[in-house]
């Protein structure tokens, strides 16, 4: 019997194995958390939710319960407020769009003033991809943020490589608050193609175990 040579690359799940994976159906990182507080979106995202415009468009990828995005739309009613979440475990429905659906899918309708991402990207295969879908659904002067870690990524020319690449491609990062954003819209692309993902990485920065995203230069 002849025996296939071992490749890290063999072990790498795809987007349906991993979505089945216990580590993405983690409930401690993200599901109740609030608008406001110690933990709330304000602080961890470092942007004021409630300082949106009037009638003001804001997606949330990832949202967990979806209790934040109910607390803005009980503060600002007048904010068209969706939420996504691979889970779907939402609290009470209210006056905000709780869909239930992988983001590395899912299609919106129209665009955003802003999308923001909080502590979601940890548990996603493809992160690089996920950042530029979201900022493709921004307004022209909308603004996405979300929680990154570099470390995270495993790509050829290391986290050097892929920051150089998204600051090419307008995005700001911040390895301090481990904060990515961008404003304004945006429909390029980045020098990598995703290859798969690792559930087994272990604890990120945030303590809890997170998602290795593999890629190989672009084609």
């Amino acid at each position: 019997m002849r025996v296939r040579p071992w490749s890290p690359l063999a072990d790498l799940l795809s987007d349906d194995a991993l979505e089945a994976s216990s580590v993405v159906a983690n409930r401690a990182m993200n599901r109740d958390r609030r608008l406001a507080g110690r933990d709330g979106y304000s602080r961890v995202l470092g942007f004021d939710v409630l300082g949106l415009p009037p009638s003001a468009r804001w997606l949330d990828l990832c949202c967990g319960s979806g209790r934040a995005l109910l607390d803005a739309a009980e503060a600002r009613p007048d904010l068209d407020i969706t939420g996504v979440d691979l889970v779907g475990c939402f609290a009470a429905p209210g006056p905000v769009r709780l869909v239930t659906a992988s983001i590395t899918a899912w299609e919106p309708a129209g665009r955003f003033d802003l999308v923001t991402c909080v502590h979601g990207l940890h548990y996603v295969g493809d992160k690089l991809g996920a950042l530029l879908r979201a900022a493709s659904w921004l307004a022209d002067d909308g603004v996405f943020v979300a929680n990154f870690d570099v470390d995270g990524i495993d790509a050829p020319g290391g986290a050097r490589r892929v920051l150089r690449a998204l600051r090419e491609a307008g995005f700001a990062y911040d390895p301090r608050t481990h904060r990515i954003r961008r404003h304004g819209r945006f429909d390029g692309s980045l020098p990598f193609r995703y290859l798969g993902a690792d559930d087994r990485a272990g604890p990120n920065y945030t303590g809890q175990p997170a998602v290795r995203s593999c890629y190989g230069s672009a084609l």
